[in-house]
């Protein structure tokens, strides 16, 4: 996992820890349409980065070896 992936991925769960502890005192409609209009959409947009830094964070790996070939 890249730094940076790594650092999103800890937000990311950051995110959910501290979500998870305000519904459990705010746990209403208004609370589930925040989560669903928010939250949610945030974590999928987040986890799509994550698998796009890992691919490219791949892809950069091994043009430096192929460079160092050379």
């Amino acid at each position: 996992m890249s730094a940076q992936s790594g650092r999103l991925t800890h937000a990311l769960r950051h995110l959910r820890e501290k979500w998870d502890i305000a519904t459990e005192t705010w746990n209403d409609p208004a609370s589930r349409d925040f989560e669903r209009t928010h939250i949610i959409p945030m974590e999928q947009t987040a986890k799509h980065a994550i698998i796009g830094m890992e691919k490219l964070s791949e892809i950069l790996a091994k043009l430096r070896a192929q460079c160092k070939e050379d």
